[in-house]
């Protein structure tokens, strides 16, 4: 329930700048049990001027959702709806004669089928962003 520029939905006050990783955080601190990680790793052939402004898009679509772990690889906590969604967004993106996406379901028991060895890369996808 949008009233005046804040949000009620998940019993906490947040400006409407946040992006929507923030979102999902937040909405997951609130106690959404339906999350599941989800792991997209993306090729897009960056040949063409075409192609680098799809890696571009892809990238940015991602960012939205996720966390990048690596270059075109980001681990995202989405429910069923907004998976579907993303999905979707991307596939309209790439040219699927040229890139390809993968999707991995990694479930909400997550946390014991990461094993992560080396430098970290800022957040966890989990992880409680305080503004």
């Amino acid at each position: 329930k949008w009233l005046g520029g804040w949000c009620h939905t998940f019993r906490v006050c947040c400006w409407l700048g946040i992006s929507g990783a923030t979102w999902r955080t937040i909405r997951l601190f609130c106690g959404s049990e339906d999350a599941m990680l989800v792991l997209i790793t993306y090729d897009v052939n960056t040949e063409t001027a075409a192609g680098r402004t799809r890696l571009r898009k892809v990238a940015k679509q991602c960012v939205n959702y996720g966390r990048r772990v690596q270059n075109s690889v980001f681990e995202c906590i989405l429910d069923n709806t907004q998976c579907i969604q993303l999905k979707a967004k991307l596939q309209e993106l790439i040219d699927e004669s040229t890139d390809s996406l993968r999707f991995y379901y990694l479930g909400n028991n997550y946390k014991t089928k990461v094993e992560h060895i080396g430098i970290d890369r800022g957040l966890k996808a989990d992880d409680i962003l305080i503004l």
